[in-house]
């Protein structure tokens, strides 16, 4: 069976592509068979990445590890069971297709949505990006505003739960949730010491691991175009190996240690 790693949060701009981008080539450079859906198919970033990558390998004579996309099929309507919803057979097909990879990655749309909904009972591993602030925060529960108690979960947190039941019902393993910490600024201000003590608090009481995500940095976005990662700079025409980009590589580096994915030595 594969495993699956579904990268969600219903907020837009906490850098879900980025990390999906990044997780799905480390693991393909590392020898893995890599699946990924992008199920954000409205804006497509996470597939536009993979039509760059192929298109630049092509360009420039190079061989690179690139993931499998694949892409929800079409559905007549006439092939939907009656009671049964079209995106969940779209789905389904979908990874139907990927079966045979050691690992499927979904990228969710920064909104809620059925195709995401769905991924999200699917996941073994579920990593929610956020951004350090309170903003980001709100998408996990809400904060009294005088004293800045939990007063509950938020209808993200409570899509992951139920996500949770309908797997423990199905006999699955449980879901290893992480919640990483996106686009940190160097300074450590007091707003980020908050944030990261209300994390604390919050992980205990509805089950998620606190891990660091990647600095906010202008390489992970210029390199897109490309179709590349920091991982590639080493293999392709690039003069931007520089000391900040080595950091932003141990970023990627120790993202992937932390998930702790099964049969996956990090290599790089």
């Amino acid at each position: 069976m594969p495993h699956y790693i579904v990268v969600g949060n219903e907020k837009g701009g906490a850098g879900k592509s980025t990390v999906s981008i990044h997780i799905s080539t480390a693991l393909a450079r590392m020898g893995h068979r890599v699946a990924v859906l992008d199920l954000d198919l409205r804006q497509r970033s996470f597939g536009r990445f993979i039509e760059n990558r192929r298109a630049m390998c092509a360009r420039e004579g190079v061989t690179l590890a690139i993931p499998d996309l694949i892409e929800l099929p079409d559905v007549p309507e006439a092939e939907v069971p009656p009671g049964e919803n079209a995106y969940d057979v779209r789905l389904g097909r979908a990874v139907a297709d990927a079966s045979t990879h050691d690992f499927i990655l979904i990228d969710c749309p920064g909104s809620h949505t059925r195709l995401s909904q769905v991924a999200h009972s699917l996941a073994n591993t579920l990593v929610t990006p956020m951004n350090d602030s309170f903003v980001d925060f709100d998408m996990l529960a809400r904060l009294n505003p005088d004293n800045g108690a939990v007063q509950g979960p938020s209808v993200y947190s409570e899509m992951v739960w139920h996500a949770r039941q309908m797997r423990a019902q199905a006999g699955l393993e449980a879901m290893d949730w992480i919640v990483v910490r996106n686009r940190l600024g160097p300074q450590q201000m007091i707003n980020k010491r908050k944030v990261g003590d209300a994390l604390k608090t919050l992980s205990k009481r509805i089950g998620f691991r606190v891990e660091p995500g990647f600095s906010e940095r202008v390489i992970f976005r210029e390199l897109f175009p490309r179709g590349i990662t920091l991982l590639d700079l080493k293999d392709v025409k690039s003069d931007r190996l520089s000391l900040s980009n080595i950091a932003a590589r141990q970023e990627v580096r120790d993202l992937l240690k932390n998930l702790s994915l099964p049969g996956v030595r990090v290599t790089f």
